[in-house]
């Protein structure tokens, strides 16, 4: 709903979920919705999705806790084909399709799809099938180890780093400009194509959420 509202309020400025926990919802409704914000926002959408980490929200939802990771790489094969096919027939583990559409289909044809977490697991599972990867963690020794990492899987995995996004997070946990600064710089060294301001602290209204937007460009674009 947030996204299909900034689509309609907004013309060029590039939109993300940040993250969409795929495997706590049917992979038709997210191929769906997605399609619908991706044609009204003139194709700017870009999917990020994750496996979250509490499992008290799996049981809340009737969702699998223990294969959440095989669903959710099946749910991008099968997005994949519900945005870039007239009909889809697909049979899986979690899913069974028979002459499935999505109408109308997204502008993008596939809408991107980005990966959270840090696991080693989720690392690979990016490599292997993601368009980009959205790591929660400082611009450190292990973010460095981590990328290249993610590096070696790309190139065995016969994909193209060049091609490959990178989004560092910044878990920031005071309204502090100057260490929104050094983290963004801190990615910006390791080759992040951008950044995203994660603030852990209360920011109480609206008016103040646009101004630390403002901020946050202001300083991490140097």
């Amino acid at each position: 709903m947030t996204l299909g509202f900034l689509a309609a309020v907004t013309k060029t400025v590039r939109l993300s979920s940040g993250i969409l926990i795929a495997p706590q919802r049917q992979t038709g409704l997210i191929a769906k919705q997605a399609a619908e914000v991706d044609l009204l926002s003139g194709g700017r959408l870009r999917l990020g999705i994750g496996l979250g980490w509490n499992h008290v929200e799996y049981e809340a939802l009737g969702a699998e806790w223990t294969t959440r990771g095989a669903r959710q790489a099946e749910q991008v094969k099968v997005l994949r084909r519900l945005w870039t096919e007239s009909l889809v027939s697909f049979k899986g583990r979690f899913h069974d399709l028979n002459d499935v559409s999505i109408v109308p289909p997204p502008i993008q044809r596939p809408i991107p799809i980005w990966f959270g977490g840090s696991s080693d697991a989720a690392v690979r599972r990016a490599a292997r099938l993601g368009d980009g990867w959205m790591p929660i963690m400082a611009a450190d020794a292990q973010a460095e180890q981590k990328l290249a990492a993610l590096q070696e899987q790309l190139k065995s995995f016969g994909r193209d780093p060049a091609k490959f996004g990178i989004e560092g997070w910044l878990r920031m946990h005071s309204a502090d400009p100057q260490g929104w600064a050094a983290a963004a710089d801190g990615w910006r060294r390791l080759g992040a194509d951008m950044v995203m301001l994660y603030p852990m602290y209360r920011i109480s209204n609206f008016d103040d959420h646009i101004e630390t937007l403002r901020r946050f460009k202001e300083v991490a674009s140097g």
